[in-house]
């Protein structure tokens, strides 16, 4: 795959359904290729891709702000966005000179890629994946380095939570976010169901994950679900 281009599955403009800036309006990128395969992924790795140049990219973005703007931002989402670091490092300049904010949406495993193009992002929104709740391994050493470097800009944690997600894990993941800083909001979200059988955490389960990161002083700790799935938008 060239490097300076990129596979993308969509460009749409439509609400922002989770994490802290929920309900703004922006444009979204979605990247194809992820390096995880998470048991609650609902954008898998499929379907088709388009071969995108930076240059067509910020064709198609300027149009859909001009036709539906303005838009809060332009949230870089997947699949990884960080798998097409050496795209992002052409496009992000060109999306700052246009006056967009960029938002990135990442799963928070690939600190060096992070690294390469921080100067060019304005807001994180990092994943924190648990391993309970992905049924993978654990990536708390990858999750501490890269928040480090996401805390240079906005920056919010956000863990999917399910039926199988143990307080161990909640625990684990509310010390990591103070030894960086305390004052990074943490976003506990239910996982919405994407099979038949698969079920939601119950009321009880989430208040007692939302008192485990309030009693280690993160105070900016909230419950929010997927509202784009409630309000049926992409």
């Amino acid at each position: 795959m060239n490097a300076l281009k990129a596979q993308i599955t969509e460009i749409f403009s439509s609400v922002q359904g989770e994490g802290i800036f929920v309900g703004a309006r922006q444009i979204f990128v979605r990247f194809k290729r992820c390096n995880m395969a998470c048991e609650f992924c609902d954008t898998p790795n499929e379907g088709t891709a388009k071969e995108y140049s930076s240059t067509v990219l910020m064709y198609e973005i300027k149009a859909l702000d001009g036709s539906n703007g303005p838009h809060h931002s332009v949230s870089l989402t997947g699949g990884e966005p960080l798998v097409y670091a050496e795209f992002l490092k052409s496009t992000l300049p060109l999306l700052k000179k246009a006056g967009f904010k960029s938002y990135l949406e990442t799963n928070g495993t690939l600190p060096d890629s992070l690294e390469s193009v921080i100067d060019f992002i304005d807001i994180v929104a990092m994943d924190f994946k648990l391993p309970s709740s992905t049924g993978g391994r654990a990536y708390w050493k990858e999750h501490l380095e890269f928040l480090k470097i996401a805390a240079r800009k906005k920056v919010f944690v956000k863990s999917v939570v399910t039926t199988d997600t143990k307080k161990e894990d909640i625990e684990k993941a509310v010390r990591l976010i103070r030894t960086v800083n305390k004052k990074i909001p943490f976003i506990m979200q239910p996982a919405t169901p994407v099979k038949d059988f698969d079920k939601r955490p119950g009321e009880n389960r989430l208040l007692e994950f939302l008192d485990i990161a309030l009693k280690e002083k993160i105070e900016n700790s909230r419950v929010i679900p997927q509202v784009h799935k409630i309000l049926g938008v992409k």
